[in-house]
């Protein structure tokens, strides 16, 4: 999320000074490689990039690729090919052992359907959207189709109806789409569509945290959440703590006392807490509001047994808890000593847990390091 912000930025400053720009995209990858599909980066006519489509590796070829593409005005599909032992050829020497299809995308700024206005109104507010991409590793040298649909809200936006001539293909991608219900981004292939390839693409919010201490164990877990792109709302009852001064990066700073501030925060399965206030009274308030809510971790500064006096507090006054959403102690067994790395520990573990994947050494894991798309 943050590098679609990064992008949505760059691109508004070339809008108004009318600099032509183009959008990077990986679309797919088989085997290796730095970043996965979705990955983007916006490329200008001077030569600036804004994103990222692979480690550093890619870009300065992509780069003159897609100055290509702003003169022609026409899009591309580019293939990376990594499985080669010299793969010097391409100028880029990867030897990542993958295959990386890259998407590259002229931007009309008169056409309020382009892919990065799509991408604007996907990110717009905090709804699950759809981003529907089709290519052509078949026709790859000829025109691509691109970034034609997002659906949103029950409501479909784009220019599929322009960009996808044939109305057999249209009327397909659309049936597609309605019968999807993946939780992932998804490439789908279909033969009696001449081999086209379909990027189905869940843009979720950025993950909210709801961090209740405004301490200064805190202040590493808010400029680290920055650096992630992640949302802060800051919530504590010291006004001489809970500051903007002190928390910059905050979203939303709300003081007042846990019975007021557990009625001004909402919560949707992309928002994490962090209870961290050091007041054991605070957090039996906070604790009771959260269990109420759709939220997919809740982290407890502190030792096991604090936690097991907070839910003894609660099942005395008649409250059931579950703890399947509870993470207390908080924070992956990293080693961490100092406020520093209990952020980094911490931040990891809610990392984990929002992608669903069991923190191990990579060097353990069998296979691949990303699972096929």
């Amino acid at each position: 999320m943050k590098e679609f912000r990064q992008i949505i930025q760059a691109y508004e400053v070339c809008k108004s000074e009318n600099i032509k720009v183009a959008l990077a995209t990986v679309v797919k990858v088989d085997g290796s490689a730095y970043r996965r599909p979705g990955a983007r980066m916006l490329v200008t006519e001077e030569g600036n990039l804004t994103g990222a489509i692979s480690g550093g590796c890619l870009e300065g070829d992509a780069l003159r690729k897609a100055q290509a593409v702003i003169f022609q005005q026409k899009s591309m599909l580019v293939t990376y090919d990594t499985t080669d032992e010299d793969d010097q050829k391409f100028g880029v020497g990867l030897g990542c052992n993958g295959i990386i299809y890259v998407l590259i995308e002229p931007i009309d700024f008169s056409d309020q359907q382009n892919p990065i206005e799509l991408i604007i109104r996907a990110t717009s507010d905090r709804n699950l959207s759809l981003l529907v991409t089709l290519f052509s590793m078949k026709n790859s040298k000829s025109e691509q189709i691109g970034t034609v649909l997002l659906n949103k809200d029950s409501r479909k936006f784009g220019n599929w109806e322009k960009k996808i001539i044939q109305p057999e293909m249209r009327d397909f991608v659309l049936s597609e789409l309605e019968k999807f219900e993946g939780n992932s981004n998804e490439i789908r292939t279909y033969p009696e569509l001449d081999e086209i390839s379909v990027f189905f693409e869940l843009i979720k919010p950025s993950t909210r945290v709801l961090l209740f201490g405004a301490g200064n164990d805190t202040l590493p877990v808010a400029k680290m959440a920055e650096i992630l792109g992640f949302e802060l709302i800051l919530i504590d009852g010291r006004n001489n703590l809970a500051t903007q001064s002190r928390f910059p990066t905050a979203e939303e700073i709300i003081q007042g006392p846990a019975e007021e501030v557990v009625n001004k925060f909402e919560t949707d399965p992309q928002t994490v807490a962090l209870l961290m206030t050091h007041n054991f009274e605070y957090e039996v308030i906070v604790l009771e509001k959260l269990l109420t809510c759709m939220i997919p971790y809740i982290g407890i500064l502190g030792p096991k047994r604090k936690t097991e006096k907070l839910i003894q507090r609660l099942e005395s006054k008649g409250i059931q808890v579950t703890t399947e959403n509870i993470y207390a102690p908080i924070g992956l067994e990293i080693g961490a000593e100092t406020s520093e790395e209990i952020a980094l520990s911490i931040l990891a573990e809610i990392k984990a847990v929002l992608n669903q994947k069991q923190p191990i050494f990579l060097k353990d894991k069998t296979g691949p390091i990303h699972e096929k798309d």
